[in-house]
């Protein structure tokens, strides 16, 4: 078991203790006063037990009846063509096509009563990675200066880092939804300063993010001299905004261009050929590699996109790497062979891999979607594809969590018999949020402000105690 090394500490700064509380609930949108966050998250059971939180995200809305919560003893048009197989977990069964997931349901929980009530990839994606309702719900609006900053910029701003730049880092972007950026994923009314790092296809070489390498013609004095005329040319003006955020931005290239640590996290040359052929040589393979490796050095917040588009299927049916689970029609086709044989590849590896090394016992493993898939199966006729699938779906929905005191081998929540609505206490999109924070130490009721200094609450939801076990 090898120990971490802290590259990204989270330590609370005076900055931070200005944003972070004492601020009043005045300036909050008066829809969400009432699920404000609670003030004994500091008594929650998994508060502060996470240095890291990794997102992997399962866009396009992972089909809980295919894979988590399986409905067996149902109709074959509610159950699917799939058969069921037991799990690491006694009387736990998941869909007969997660066989390495399953031997390691005795290391996750599932959530299988998450719900809300959008229906459209952009806008709940929105509400999955903010916790906030999108105002155009069930649309695919573009991203937008003003939008609600997403969790990891949250991160950014209620923790600044110390000694690296990066408190969030955003793999195997940006997300299609199908074919337009999808909101959800920037710093919105933020601005840039808080921007999550973004990288793309982690899989086209061993260095995820170019221009890191040390040049041999370009010593630190001249670099330094670069730095300060840059500075010097387009130093920003006071109370411009934008300009500051690009000098900010800036300033974070050029700690990473001197952190060698922070270069070596980046490269994937540097892990045994065998175990990236275990994640899986591909995007989502690959990426999920990086998003253990950015953990390894300490990054606070790493969000993996699992699939960089929702259904780029409809223009490239042959390449898995474009797969997403938007599975309108030919459902069962492409889970079986593009969607689950990968994902259950790389997600069990990930786990695994994880768990050898130590960093399970302080990092917040979620894998989740935006929504699930309805529970009938039927052909849909404005979709591609000759065979039936299952369409959007919010009413319930599961989601996976792991690690940093998360229970092991448990299922919380259940969904009705049909697979369609929460059967016991449902969880939306902001207490998930709100557990995240928690286990970062961070109480979801407390504040941070805004570019012009106006305060937002953390998070409107309440931890999720039930998945600590």
């Amino acid at each position: 078991m090898r120990s971490r090394r802290t590259l990204f500490p989270i330590l609370p700064d005076r900055r931070a203790f200005l944003r972070f509380g004492g601020a009043a609930l005045g300036t909050m949108p008066f829809a969400w006063l009432g699920r404000a966050g609670s003030a004994t998250a500091a008594t929650s059971p998994g508060f502060g037990k996470a240095k890291s939180v990794l997102l992997i995200y399962a866009s396009g809305g992972q089909s809980q009846l295919d894979t988590w919560d399986p409905k067996p003893n149902a109709p074959e048009e509610i159950r699917g063509i799939f058969s069921t197989i037991p799990t690491a977990v006694p009387g736990l069964r998941f869909c007969e096509h997660l066989p390495n997931v399953a031997k390691l349901a005795d290391r996750f929980t599932v959530l299988r009563s998450v719900a809300h009530d959008d229906l459209d990839h952009g806008s709940a994606t929105y509400l999955a990675l903010t916790g906030v309702p999108h105002p155009q719900k069930s649309s695919n609006p573009p991203p937008r200066p003003t939008d609600y900053p997403t969790l990891g910029a949250v991160l950014s701003r209620v923790h600044p880092v110390g000694r690296l730049p990066h408190a969030s880092v955003t793999v195997n972007g940006p997300l299609l939804v199908p074919e337009a950026v999808s909101p959800g994923l920037n710093a919105g009314f933020l601005g840039r300063g808080c921007e999550p790092l973004l990288v793309g296809d982690v899989a086209e070489e061993s260095t995820a993010v170019r221009g890191l390498e040390t040049l041999p013609d370009l010593s630190a004095e001249r670099l330094h001299e670069r730095r300060t005329l840059l500075h010097t040319l387009d130093h920003p003006m006071p109370g411009d905004s934008a300009e500051q955020a690009l000098e900010t931005s800036c300033e974070k290239a050029y700690a990473l261009l001197a952190s060698r640590a922070g270069r070596r996290a980046f490269d994937l040359s540097q892990e045994p050929l065998a175990l990236r052929e275990r994640y899986g040589m591909h995007r989502s393979g690959q990426a999920c590699l990086l998003g253990r490796r950015l953990v390894e050095a300490g990054v606070p917040w790493v969000t993996v996109l699992f699939n960089h588009s929702i259904r780029g299927q409809d223009k490239y049916p042959e390449a898995t790497d474009w797969y997403g689970w938007d599975t309108h029609n030919d459902i069962f086709e492409s889970l079986k062979i593009h969607l689950l044989p990968r994902f259950d590849q790389t997600f069990a590896t990930l786990i695994e891999d994880m768990e050898s090394r130590g960093l399970l016992q302080e990092t917040l493993v979620v894998c989740m979607g935006e929504f699930g898939r309805a529970p009938r199966v039927a052909l849909e006729p404005r979709f591609a594809g000759a065979t039936p699938g299952r369409k959007h779906w919010a009413g319930v929905y599961s989601i996976v969590l792991a690690g940093a005191g998360i229970g092991r081998g448990g299922v919380v929540g259940a969904s009705d018999r049909i697979g369609a609505y929460p059967g016991s206490t449902p969880y939306g999109p902001w207490d998930v949020a709100a557990t995240l924070f928690a286990a970062l130490g961070i109480d979801p009721a407390s504040h941070y402000t805004d570019l012009a200094g106006r305060p937002y609450v953390v998070s409107t939801g309440k931890p999720i105690a039930a998945v600590y076990g």
